[in-house]
């Protein structure tokens, strides 16, 4: 899907064709699409083709007056487990003479709050600062989902103390990969920006370099960031680990208890049950006499050994 935007008063309004200056959202391109985009457009073909890569990582180039910014942007989503999950998906941006162009395999959260005008003072024709603005908003993008990893990963902590389901630890284990990908991603934006910072690959305007700096600190935040949240729900999945294992030896201490407890009554009445003679007292009243005494002892016992 090819949908062009263009700029007025500072909101990014629809329009129906190319213009100088506007900027082109690819979202999912067909294979008619991604040919449009090479011949009647002009995009180089290997940036076209490495801008719906899903593999592809993040890097900046430059060929015959085009250049090509890969990012890897975050996405949040729900499996039908219901568990929260985090990852990244590669955005090309490529810049030409006239016209900005953003590839994607899916509509992001970054490009919808472009698209519905989330983004303040977006202008596709001053396309430097339009990058920059992008960037920016996927590092803040980047930090607020590491905020809401935080958040989860705070709550499955309450719930750690009696834990003994598999969905808290579905969701851990989600949450840590989720933060190698972030993590990942992040290092790998942050050369692409310094790359940009250096000015050799894209043209700096004295009024970007501000947005630019910011641009750089947002990411470096957001790196320490991920790599705070990491050691902390690793640290936290061995806590996890131990506490389930100390559960189940809990549980276990309990069901050994009953099953002794249990076992007095059975093996009084069994002997009292068959055709023995020369029995103490075999009258009806004494064995559920002993039999209780025996539990009451036995289970008194247990408990307290269990308390110390």
């Amino acid at each position: 899907m090819i949908n062009f935007y263009i700029s007025e008063n500072g909101v990014l309004v629809p329009c129906a064709k190319r213009e100088d200056g506007c900027w082109i959202s690819v979202i999912n391109p067909t294979p008619q699409e991604v040919d449009e985009l090479i011949e009647v457009y002009g995009l180089d073909s290997g940036f076209v083709k490495s801008s719906i890569d899903e593999e592809e990582s993040s890097r900046i180039e430059c060929e015959d007056n085009q250049t090509l910014v890969i990012v890897d942007t975050p996405v949040s989503s729900v499996d039908s487990e219901e568990t929260r999950l985090f990852y990244t998906q590669p955005l090309g941006i490529i810049i030409t003479e006239k016209n900005v162009f953003t590839i994607s395999m899916q509509k992001t959260q970054l490009l919808k709050e472009a698209i519905d005008g989330n983004i303040r003072n977006l202008r596709p024709a001053f396309k430097t600062r339009f990058v920059l603005q992008l960037l920016l908003r996927i590092a803040a993008l980047f930090l607020l989902y590491l905020k809401q990893i935080d958040k989860i990963s705070s709550a499955a902590e309450q719930e750690l103390h009696d834990a003994m389901k598999n969905e808290l630890l579905m969701q851990l284990l989600a949450l840590e990969k989720s933060l190698v990908y972030f993590s990942t991603s992040l290092k790998a934006n942050e050369a692409t920006i310094e790359k940009i910072f250096r000015g050799r690959v894209i043209r700096l305007y004295d009024e970007d370099q501000d947005l630019l700096e910011d641009l750089l600190i947002e990411m470096k935040q957001a790196i320490e960031m991920s790599n705070i949240y990491t050691s902390i729900v690793s640290h936290m999945m061995d806590g996890f680990s131990a506490v389930i294992s100390n559960n189940q030896n809990i549980v276990m201490w309990r069901l050994t208890i009953l099953t002794v407890i249990l076992e007095i009554p059975n093996i009084i009445f069994a002997f009292y049950g068959i055709n023995t003679v020369d029995l103490p007292l075999p009258y009806t009243w004494f064995p559920i006499v002993l039999t209780a005494f025996l539990t009451g002892i036995t289970a008194l016992i247990l408990l307290k050994w269990k308390n110390k």
